[in-house]
């Protein structure tokens, strides 16, 4: 008998950024076994510079949806990773036997400077993130 697939959530505070990235890089760094999804506490659209470092790294998030946490997401999952301390502090209770965990990820949407400090903010959270995923998704393979 074959493994259960693993649900992993990622939540921030409006799913434009940060959690779309770990959704991107969940899709494509884990297998068929885990299946990925993103949400905010709102829904505030998507962040082109979020899209624009993910296809440099050659991952689309551009067809991903931002949405807004709903209780069946809470249920669907079996991970729920809060990527920011607004999420973390407002995420609703998770079902018992769901697992949480916290990632502490600055908002690059909130970086100053010029275009290519910006920029540079994004790439860097989105390595960070890379990281982060890629050890989560390794972990649960095992």
């Amino acid at each position: 008998m074959g493994k259960q697939t693993t649900h992993i959530l990622f939540l921030c505070t409006g799913n434009s950024c940060r959690s779309q990235m770990a959704e991107g890089w969940a899709r494509a760094l884990a297998g068929p076994q885990i299946e990925a999804r993103s949400a905010g506490i709102e829904a505030h659209g998507k962040n082109r510079g979020a899209i624009a470092v993910m296809k440099e790294a050659g991952i689309d998030i551009s067809k991903q949806e931002s949405t807004r946490l709903m209780p069946e997401m809470l249920d669907w999952a079996d991970y729920v990773v809060t990527v920011c301390g607004h999420a973390d502090e407002h995420c609703p209770v998770v079902p018992p036997g769901t697992r949480k965990q916290h990632w502490p990820l600055d908002d690059p949407a909130k970086a100053r400077g010029s275009e290519d400090e910006i920029m540079a903010v994004f790439r860097a959270t989105r390595d960070e993130i890379e990281r982060r995923v890629r050890a989560l998704v390794n972990r649960l393979a095992e």
